[in-house]
């Protein structure tokens, strides 16, 4: 029986693996999920686990400036707890530790009508603390990668699904609150929660490492979610053409306009680069 543990009890994705996992393949695995707040990381009895799923950290919540004590709690937990929980774990003969990055490592948004393309030349470049925090843990577990010890990398998009949190959740607002909504023409990366869930079951099965870049088959339209949401939930959005002049002018002191209604996706043919 393969053992995992999870790290991080309030996590969104962590609780969705391992509702996941103890649903659909209980017999095959045990699973235990920690919080890392409640107790020192060198007392963890980590003996006997297979993998280590990594989702503690704090999540993207801020927008704009932020201060320099809430940066620092980025590094802290983010960066300096991952590094030194991964190595602990390669200490105590864990054989594979796979951590839960972000697409964000690449940067914000495109502007409205400019496409960005993330491929396997691309080189990551976060414009905040969250990025960077999440980037930096990413080059301190690197260099931990060797034939007992596998390293992965997931850089998730944007995660939507059941009890979907982040900026999913955002839209399910307006989706169930605006009778209409504007029209635009943009690219996202997205994942839907249960594939996300099987990917990372995948990667725990074959012992994989590297950097891997899941997403659905099809990249997600901004508007085209809301209105789908909306119809899910009984209700009927009407998409409304000729907001992207304004909205373009407003993403320039809005940058949450940019965030909704640009465009980022990963490359269809990038899935994993080897570390």
């Amino acid at each position: 029986m393969k053992k995992i543990l999870i790290t991080g009890k309030n996590s969104y994705v962590g609780n969705s693996f391992y509702e996941y996992i103890i649903n659909n393949f209980g017999d095959e695995y045990q699973v235990d999920k920690i919080s890392l707040k409640e107790q020192k990381i060198e007392d963890i009895d980590l003996s006997g686990y297979d993998s280590i799923f990594h989702v503690a950290g704090i999540a993207h919540s801020d927008y704009g400036n932020i201060s320099e004590d809430r940066a620092k709690e980025y590094y802290n937990i983010n960066t300096d707890l991952t590094i030194k929980f991964a190595r602990i774990a390669k200490k105590k003969k864990v054989k594979q530790f796979v951590f839960m990055s972000s697409i964000i490592v690449y940067g914000e948004s495109a502007p409205i009508g400019i496409k960005k393309v993330i491929t396997k030349e691309t080189v990551p470049a976060p414009k905040n603390a969250y990025g960077d925090s999440k980037l930096k843990a990413e080059e301190g577990i690197k260099d931990l990668n060797d034939e007992n010890f596998k390293v992965a990398i997931i850089r998730a998009p944007m995660i939507y699904g059941k009890n979907s949190k982040g900026n999913y959740k955002t839209l399910e607002k307006l989706a169930l609150k605006l009778p209409v909504f504007p029209c635009i023409e943009n690219e996202r990366s997205v994942i839907n929660i249960d594939r996300l869930c099987s990917f990372i079951k995948e990667i725990i099965d074959d012992k994989k490492s590297g950097i891997f870049f899941p997403q659905d088959e099809e990249y997600m339209n901004t508007s085209l979610m809301v209105k789908r949401i909306a119809n899910d939930n009984g209700k009927n959005v009407i998409l409304i053409r000729g907001f992207g002049i304004l909205l373009k002018i407003l993403s320039g002191f809005m940058p949450v306009i940019n965030k909704a209604f640009g465009n980022l996706v990963y490359s269809k043919d990038l899935k994993h680069i080897k570390i």
